[in-house]
């Protein structure tokens, strides 16, 4: 019984706490970081704009860009930037300076006023994933919550493959014949 005590106190806290900190996550950035890489790495840049009261916005974090295989993808193909649609962070972007002026500190938690960044980037629902090129312009933006599966598929085909894809002929065959690698 001793024995059974001991081996369970060495894993409450020594073995779980491990699991459970050495678990890789999204090495997120900030913007401005992220375009300052460009210069030197380039790679495209995804911006998570999510706000604080959203419920599909924690699913996203939670179940999506929670999986192992898409946080590597990620990390390696990516810069990643997650940005609060309603915050009051300010942002310097392609010569011009974002903030939002309306922002009240006792609404953090609930709807608040929207960021000039949020309205420069057209996004109006929450997730939204905004996939920008080596160059730092919009590539796409993908509303809503999305699946594992269909958040692969389209990291994988704008993080080159759609430059190939000329006809929707190329673009239905792509489709059918890609391969999903990602677990569930």
């Amino acid at each position: 019984m001793v024995l059974n005590n001991y081996k369970l106190i060495v894993y409450l806290f020594v073995l779980l706490p491990f699991g459970l900190f050495s678990q890789e996550k999204i090495k997120w950035i900030s913007l401005e970081d992220a375009v300052y890489l460009q210069q030197s790495e380039p790679r495209n840049i995804i911006i998570d704009v999510y706000t604080n009261w959203c419920g599909p916005c924690k699913k996203l974090d939670r179940e999506t860009f929670g999986n192992k295989d898409l946080i590597k993808y990620v990390n390696e193909n990516y810069y990643a930037v997650k940005f609060n649609a309603e915050g009051n962070d300010k942002i310097e972007f392609q010569g011009y300076e974002f903030s939002n002026p309306n922002f009240d500190p006792n609404k953090t938690r609930r709807r608040n006023s929207s960021h000039e960044f949020t309205r420069a980037l057209r996004v109006s629902a929450f997730p939204t994933v905004v996939f920008l090129d080596k160059s730092s312009n919009v590539l796409y933006k993908l509303r809503g919550f999305q699946p594992v599966r269909q958040m692969e598929f389209f990291l994988k085909y704008l993080n080159g493959k759609y430059k190939e894809i000329k006809t929707e002929e190329e673009m239905n065959s792509y489709q059918n014949s890609f391969v999903y690698e990602f677990s569930k």
